[in-house]
């Protein structure tokens, strides 16, 4: 670009202490940076906001580095290309990879992927059901999980954008699927418009354990995990002998200032001869355009439904992401910028 421009970005400030505020994460005004040898300058449309984001904002090991003090929240992002000095981009393209909640941003194209619209694609898709959303419970359940056709498919934060495609990606392969949820809005949506064979509220049920054998009253062969903490330790108290958990997240304890105790139930891994395996969607990277095949497939052939819920407004990136957090969010939580 021949003139510089004003960049607003949201800085992570100071490490936050539970729930993220306006005092951790603050919004100031910088100048357009210059891509170095490798990178690319992306005009950033739509960032991605997800509970793993959290995480990076801890000191908390993981599987991507901490966000540095002073640096913009890290995210996945889509937007155009503007400016590249790496060989697999041009100026006009769109790209999806990991920027940051900012308007523009100078990121390593290593880290990005070219993004070819299909007729009747939306850009934003790409960071729902055609991104990582909805490759992690394609992987996860398939690849990880194995599901076999008759077996029971547990599923907690059933009503999220990776939960909720998981449950119906179970049905597909010919799987029990139920879910949990936190209202009882959220289960009738899964049971009556998704298919799911049943539903929980966990936030109405005083005993999970007895909820969840009700539920799945064969048993639990497959536990498809974001949540972790009590609903895992009720979950492990109904497994099946060579059950598979996939340990896909962790978000009620993402939080969390203390250290988080358990799983008390572990030695139920050992009891049931079940499997625990840490999933990561980024190990599946090459495979991902047969992922993005089936995926389109299935939609088209209505047996996929998905939500996308996009909040417009860089000023409104933290508000957004801490809608994941008391379970306001209704699928998969996007923010807009405008062009």
């Amino acid at each position: 670009m021949s003139e510089p421009q004003k960049n607003r970005r949201l800085i992570l400030e100071r490490r936050p202490q539970g729930i993220a505020t306006h005092q951790d994460v603050v919004l100031r005004e910088g100048v357009v940076g210059t891509p170095g040898d490798g990178q690319i300058l992306i005009r950033n449309h739509f960032f991605s906001i997800d509970p793993a984001i959290r995480d990076w904002m801890s000191e908390r090991p993981s599987y991507l580095p901490s966000i540095r003090i002073g640096d913009p929240v890290r995210s996945t992002v889509i937007g155009e290309v503007l400016e590249s000095r790496h060989p697999n981009f041009t100026p006009g393209q769109l790209a999806v990879g990991i920027g940051g909640w900012e308007e523009y941003s100078v990121a390593d194209g290593g880290y990005f992927f070219p993004v070819e619209l299909q007729p009747g694609d939306e850009e934003q898709q790409y960071l729902s059901i055609y991104g990582a959303v909805g490759l992690t419970p394609y992987f996860g359940l398939l690849e990880v999980g194995k599901p076999k056709e008759g077996e029971t498919v547990l599923i907690s934060a059933a009503a999220g954008a990776v939960g909720s495609l998981a449950g119906q990606i179970a049905r597909i392969k010919g799987c029990r699927a139920v879910g949990i949820a936190g209202s009882d809005e959220k289960c009738r949506w899964i049971v009556e418009e998704l298919g799911f064979d049943a539903a929980i509220n966990y936030r109405t049920e005083a005993d999970m354990v007895t909820a969840i054998g009700r539920a799945c009253p064969q048993g639990v062969d497959v536990y498809f995990d974001n949540v972790g903490g009590e609903i895992l330790d009720a979950t492990l108290l109904n497994l099946n002998k060579d059950a598979r958990i996939v340990f896909c997240g962790a978000i009620s304890s993402y939080n969390s200032t203390e250290p988080v105790p358990g799983p008390y139930n572990f030695w139920q891994i050992l009891a049931r001869s079940a499997t625990v395996e840490g999933y990561l969607v980024s190990d599946y990277l090459d495979q991902f355009p047969g992922g993005i095949a089936q995926m389109r497939q299935w939609v088209s052939e209505g047996r996929l439904q998905y939500r996308e819920q996009i909040v417009d407004g860089l000023e409104n990136t933290l508000d957004a992401f801490n809608l994941l957090f008391d379970g306001r969010n209704e699928g998969k939580l996007m923010v807009r910028l405008p062009r």
